[in-house]
């Protein structure tokens, strides 16, 4: 059984504001249906972007924490797209789309590349 498969139903963590909730996501990003080959093809390039940046840009310790979690995010989310072509998503915030770990990984990876480019750290 693969994690979050024994969910069936909403848990509330906090009221109607947070909680768990199982949904399978076999879009890219906020479950966007891209056609195949074109969505194997676009996280691929995605993926080979990504690592070129980060090898480019690992300078500062900001920004290599960054590329880190961007990077691990990304790996977690295709390894789960191994197993059966889609991801796992349980983490439910008010009306915001069904994320999990990695997802969160990438958001908070790139904000702080956002931020380190506006404050320059």
């Amino acid at each position: 059984m693969r994690a979050g498969e024994s969910l069936t139903e909403r848990i509330e963590v906090w009221g109607p504001w947070a909680g768990l909730q199982l949904s399978h996501n076999t879009g890219i990003a906020f479950g966007i249906g891209i056609p195949e080959p074109w969505q194997t093809l676009l996280i691929g390039t995605a993926l080979v972007l990504l690592l070129f940046f980060a090898w480019k840009e690992r300078a500062s310790k900001w920004k290599s924490a960054a590329f880190g979690l961007i990077l691990g995010g990304a790996l977690g989310n295709i390894a789960d797209r191994l197993l059966d072509g889609r991801v796992t998503d349980y983490f439910q915030i008010y009306s915001f789309p069904i994320f999990n770990v990695a997802d969160s990984a990438i958001t908070i990876g790139a904000t702080i590349l956002i931020l380190n480019t506006f404050f320059d750290a």
